[in-house]
């Protein structure tokens, strides 16, 4: 399909493009025109139509309506791998095609999971609050452990998830996962079904969420799930903040029904300020990063000119969104 014009609609607060991101676009794709824009006005007053959407998923009503009133928009792809803003909306009734950026986000995510980790393992959140009352606290060394001996449990092994399998495994853990069709890899001890979810709980001591945000895992993990963990244990998400029930995880980490919490991800972002989680000095808490690299764009990129190159020529589209099945 002939490619005429593309919108690049970026994130005003941290744009994900650059000058030599959109040079690389317009050298695979000589003679297209291609509009960038960080605010929904900019980009009305540069153009009201485009073959193609490149955007942040999150996008405005304004954005939606964009969308709508533009009759040869055939296709979005979203820059990120979440594509829940776009389905959230009407453009999921349109005839317009969505795809996601995925494959590339297991490197700097796993590193992140990890240093959820070891900060756990050492006590570092411990340690770092003595530090701001310049306490010192060694008597806290009692709190410090090791990965001997210990399980990760994975929840989605997908690219993410199985990139951090391969870490952990590398790093003497024991890994065990859940997919919904179960898989043998030598980075996995033990791959459950998704109706096996109770064992990966009771016998892991890193409990670690990497699925997708759809109507099937919305609340994936609540109470009962959060109680089958060992008291000992440490729940980590890197996922989306509406996979696990906010307000069932702060009730058993209050009650210290579980060891504590590294949390990337919130039912609302950003998170309030008068949010418990806060204050709970067995949580580790960072801004939705976990995916953020100086890497990033560059990877995606690839994606992007692979699918627009793709669609160029009338091939099947990467990550494509099922709108039927649910995304």
């Amino acid at each position: 399909m002939q490619i005429k014009k593309i919108a690049i609609f970026d994130y005003e607060a941290s744009p994900f493009f650059n000058e030599n991101h959109i040079k690389s676009i317009q050298e695979a794709l000589p003679g297209v025109e291609i509009i960038y824009a960080i605010k929904e006005k900019e980009l009305r007053a540069k153009t009201t139509d485009a073959d193609v959407l490149i955007t942040w998923p999150f996008i405005t009503e304004e954005m939606v309506e964009f969308c709508k009133g533009a009759p040869s928009l055939k296709w979005i792809h979203s820059i990120i791998s979440g594509v829940e803003g776009l389905m959230n909306s009407e453009i999921r009734n349109l005839d317009i095609r969505i795809t996601s950026t995925k494959g590339i986000h297991g490197f700097p995510m796993a590193e992140h999971v990890l240093a959820y980790i070891f900060s756990f393992l050492r006590a570092l959140p411990v340690f770092f609050r003595s530090q701001l009352k310049k306490e010192w606290n060694d008597e806290a060394h009692v709190l410090c452990d090791e990965t001997i001996n210990k399980t990760v449990g994975i929840i989605g092994l997908g690219n993410i998830g199985m990139h951090i399998a391969k870490k952990c495994k590398l790093l003497g853990f024991r890994v065990v996962a859940l997919k919904r069709t179960p898989i043998q890899s030598e980075w996995v001890d033990k791959c459950y079904s998704a109706v096996e979810i109770d064992q990966l709980l009771k016998e892991s001591d890193f409990v670690i969420v990497t699925v997708p945000y759809t109507p099937q895992t919305h609340h994936l993990i609540g109470e009962k799930e959060l109680r089958m963990m060992k008291k000992t244990a440490y729940f980590i998400n890197v996922a989306r903040g509406g996979v696990v029930d906010q307000e069932a995880l702060i009730k058993v980490l209050q009650e210290n029904t579980i060891a504590g919490a590294g949390l990337d991800v919130f039912a609302e972002e950003p998170l309030p300020s008068d949010n418990p989680l806060w204050d709970l000095p067995n949580v580790i808490l960072t801004p939705h990063i976990a995916a953020r690299s100086p890497y990033y764009m560059d990877r995606a990129i690839k994606v992007v000119i692979e699918n627009l190159l793709r669609f160029s020529r009338d091939e099947e589209l990467l990550f494509e969104v099922d709108k039927v099945r649910g995304y």
